[in-house]
């Protein structure tokens, strides 16, 4: 180890001596479904957590979820139901305020086959539905913070913390609070999974959209009078052509899918397409914009169609630089104090730590354990990284606040 004050050695050793505690919360937590669509899941786990929060010398509350709305094969928009989030607050009035978020959702929904945890080496590494992604991150945040509690270093800084119930959906109903927390707070850490299973941190994140093309065109026969008909599915398809065409190595095109068309001998009057685009920087996502636009004008004048577009970007690119680089120094530093080797790499993969940066706030958003295969059956925790990450924790408060 490098060189740590006592009261960071106190405080990296009580966060590591949380490591069977921290193991108990994660399988606990873990063995309760809570897919972001299973809303009873996501009330249980949130009792879990509000019981876990209750050692903290703060106020915890559920928040409910933003209203969200969705476009369906049909072209309708609808309400999606989210589960409620919770908000910590400890010390509100300290002059130096930080912001943790974790999110107690999951990819695996209540139907889903993979409910189970089974060893793959014994007292080692341990599969299991959402136990790295992100169960685990949480008990490693809140062993950090506990041990940080009990160090004097505690009253000279506050902070909040965010469980939100749909990060894996987008955040959508979340995101007013998110940005709310962030609000004022020096730094933020979220804790997804390490980017590899050696640690290695996500630094740049590109940024993600969604989108729903909305085309109505006019029917028609398709034998008798093909001309008077305007062809909504032929329009969708050269709105995918034209946006794909876009892509480059700073911005993916995916278009998805296009719901639409009927039998084959009535020209189609609907189509929905939907695309997802991932910018690397902002300045890429104000190329996407431009070529939506572009887009979407020149398929509705040349296929005399009308158009609605459905949909943001919900998840702005968070480039490093800037404070947002000084704080992954930080902890990489911290890192080496502890004996570990903390790099970064960019990544294509999105989360609150984009929310959280586009306010301006620098983030550090794989905080959580080491692990892999996350968003599959084969999803796995290297289990003593809980001590471990929850140390690396520990000594990165510790120095943000006295930095």
């Amino acid at each position: 180890m490098g060189s740590l004050s006592s009261q960071e050695q106190a405080a990296v050793e009580r966060a590591m001596a949380a490591q069977d505690t921290m193991f108990e919360r994660t399988r606990e937590w873990a063995a309760i479904n809570s897919g972001s669509r299973n809303l009873e899941g996501l009330a249980k786990v949130g009792e879990k957590l509000m019981e876990a929060v209750s050692s903290l010398p703060g106020d915890a509350s559920y928040r409910d979820p933003a209203r969200v709305e969705a476009v369906d094969a049909a072209g309708k928009t609808f309400d999606i139901e989210h589960g409620r989030h919770i908000h910590v607050q400890v010390r509100p009035d300290a002059p130096l305020r930080l912001l943790f978020t974790g999110h107690m959702d999951t990819v695996f929904g209540v139907d889903h086959p993979f409910q189970e945890m089974k060893w793959l080496d014994e007292g080692k590494v341990l599969n299991g539905p959402g136990i790295t992604d992100m169960k685990g991150g949480i008990a490693v945040m809140l062993a950090a913070l506990d041990a940080v509690e009990a160090s004097d270093d505690a009253a000279n800084f506050g902070y909040d913390i965010v469980f939100n119930a749909d990060e894996e959906v987008g955040s959508l109903s979340s995101s007013p609070l998110l940005t709310q927390a962030a609000a004022g707070k020096r730094a933020a850490l979220t804790y997804e999974p390490s980017a590899l299973p050696d640690g290695t941190l996500a630094g740049a994140r590109s940024g993600s959209g969604n989108f729903s093309f909305i085309i109505s065109g006019k029917s028609a026969h398709a034998g008798r009078n093909p001309q008077e008909g305007r062809n909504a599915l032929v329009a969708a398809a050269d709105l995918a052509l034209r946006l794909k065409a876009g892509m480059d190595d700073n911005l993916s095109v995916n278009p998805a899918k296009i719901d639409g068309g009927g039998p084959n001998n009535v020209v189609p009057d609907h189509a929905v397409l939907r695309v997802n685009f991932r910018p690397k920087l902002p300045a890429d996502q104000d190329r996407a914009e431009t070529l939506i636009a572009d887009a979407q004008h020149a398929v509705a004048r040349e296929h005399d169609v009308d158009i609605h577009r459905h949909g943001a970007f919900a998840r702005p690119p968070k480039p490093l630089e800037g404070d947002t680089r000084k704080l992954f120094e930080l902890v990489q530093r911290a890192g080496a104090d502890l004996g570990q080797d903390i790099g970064w790499k960019h990544t294509g993969g999105v989360c609150d730590g984009n929310n959280i940066a586009a306010t301006g706030v620098p983030v550090v958003d794989t905080m959580g354990v080491r692990g892999g295969a996350i968003h599959s059956s084969d999803e796995f925790l290297i289990v003593d990284s809980l001590g471990e990450r929850a140390a690396l924790s520990a000594l990165t408060i510790l120095r943000i606040i006295n930095s």
